[in-house]
């Protein structure tokens, strides 16, 4: 068994290319591969400023983004307090190699693993002393940024914060989406013509990018549409004391209460604005369609 090891929250560009070169490894050995990763995560556990955490991806989504990455096995170990007392040692002897069967690991740039994990190099002398294969895979920079700066699960986490979801998608090396159901508003989108399908998220700790409104590729149904997303606390009607994430989905006019929602970020069209008069809301709401169909005529 060829096995990597992490959190891997994002799957991210950086994620990708260790996992590309496990399967690699692991087809050339003729052998199979295997990601190990975690659950909790660490922070939550540890209570490391863990009540700011937000996560990018949930598990599930985790374990199918990996397996479509061509990865033969995906392990969860449930993170405890006992379990990030061991050793890198430990944890590279009882786990990797004594319940995995690992022959060989691969290690990112950064790979930290151990309640005393040392460097990388570190890591990897220690693998090979236990009789480890070590496979190393180096860091993704973010060319494209003009910065070139290594791609990461914080820089992508602060980039959605940010309202960037398309910096966060370069880096993702896929568009950040929410997945949730669809729940009861307040109806009035459909009074003024703009009918919404509110959401609420299937994963309470997911991470949700900054207020405003954003173009979104829809999923429901089966199908795949469009629409505009609504982020905020809806502050031309009253300010509610909860997050709202409400969509105008283009071109539909179904009734979906109770069943899953995916919204996948395309774009920021502005931030989030509170109108004089719902009558002024309705007016930029037509101009925000606009905008929204003129960038899907330009993306097609």
């Amino acid at each position: 068994m060829i096995i990597a090891t992490g959190f891997f929250d994002g799957v991210h560009m950086g994620h990708r290319q260790v996992i590309g070169q496990l399967v690699e490894a692991a087809r050339a050995r003729k052998d199979r591969s295997m990601v190990v990763t975690f659950w909790p995560h660490p922070r939550t556990v540890l209570q490391k400023d863990a009540r700011n955490l937000r996560l990018l991806t949930s598990l599930d989504e985790k374990k199918e983004m990996l397996a479509s990455l061509g990865v033969d096995e995906v392990r969860v170990l449930d993170f405890t307090r006992e379990f990030s007392g061991l050793s890198t040692e430990q944890y590279l002897r009882d786990y990797v190699i004594g319940r995995f069967g690992g022959k060989a690991i691969l290690l990112g740039y950064d790979n930290r693993m151990g309640s005393n994990s040392g460097s990388t190099s570190q890591i990897a002398d220690l693998a090979s002393s236990l009789g480890l294969e070590v496979i190393r895979c180096g860091e993704v920079r973010d060319i494209a940024s003009g910065e070139g700066v290594a791609i990461s699960s914080t820089r992508i986490r602060d980039s959605l914060l940010l309202g960037k979801v398309e910096e966060a998608s370069r880096m993702l090396g896929y568009d950040y989406s929410l997945l949730g159901v669809v729940v009861a508003g307040n109806h009035l989108g459909r009074t003024i013509g703009f009918p919404t399908a509110n959401m609420q998220l299937y994963e309470p700790l997911k991470l949700i990018p900054e207020r405003g409104v954003y173009l979104v590729r829809v999923e429901t149904l089966g199908r795949e549409l469009y629409g505009m997303c609504n982020i905020g606390f809806r502050p031309t009607v009253g300010p509610g004391s909860s997050l709202t994430i409400e969509t105008n989905i283009f071109d539909f006019d179904e009734e979906i209460y109770g069943l899953d929602l995916r919204l996948s970020f395309m774009r920021r069209i502005r931030s989030e604005v509170k109108f004089a008069s719902v009558g002024l809301l309705k007016e930029q709401l037509t101009i925000d369609r606009a905008r929204c169909e003129e960038l899907l005529r330009s993306l097609k």
